[in-house]
C-alpha cells in the first residue's frame, strides 16, 4: 500500500476549486473537494489506475479524472505518491507549467 501525499500546490488547487464553487453552494463545494480527496486516496491501493499525462509522456506522471478535474500525480516510489496539482479539464495545461509544478514539488 502506498502513501499518498498532497503537495502544497495540490492543496491550494483544491482550496481554490472549493472557494469558487462555494459562491454558488457551500454544500457542493464540500462535496467536490471530498470527491477529489477520495479519488486521490484510491491511489493508495491502485497507483497505476491513472493514465500517463499526455502533455509529458513520462510514465511516473499520471492522472485520474474526477468530474471536471484532472488529479495529476507522480509515482515517486512504489510506496509513495505525490499529488502534484488538480486542474480543470477545460483549461489548457501547458507543458512548461506542468514541468514547473513537478520541479517545485521537490521530487
Amino acid at each position: 500500500m502506498a502513501t499518498v501525499a498532497f503537495t502544497e500546490q495540490a492543496l491550494n488547487d483544491i482550496n481554490d476549486i472549493a472557494d469558487y464553487i462555494s459562491h454558488d453552494s457551500l454544500h457542493f463545494a464540500r462535496m467536490q473537494a471530498e470527491k477529489i480527496f477520495n479519488r486521490a486516496i484510491l491511489l493508495e491501493t491502485h497507483p497505476l489506475i491513472g493514465r500517463v499525462v499526455p502533455e509529458l509522456s513520462i510514465k511516473s506522471i499520471r492522472e485520474v479524472i474526477e468530474g471536471n478535474y484532472r488529479v495529476i500525480y507522480r509515482i515517486v516510489r512504489k510506496d509513495l505518491i505525490h499529488i502534484l496539482t488538480v486542474h480543470h479539464s477545460r483549461r489548457l495545461l501547458k507543458r512548461s507549467a506542468l514541468k514547473r509544478i513537478i520541479k517545485g514539488s521537490g521530487t
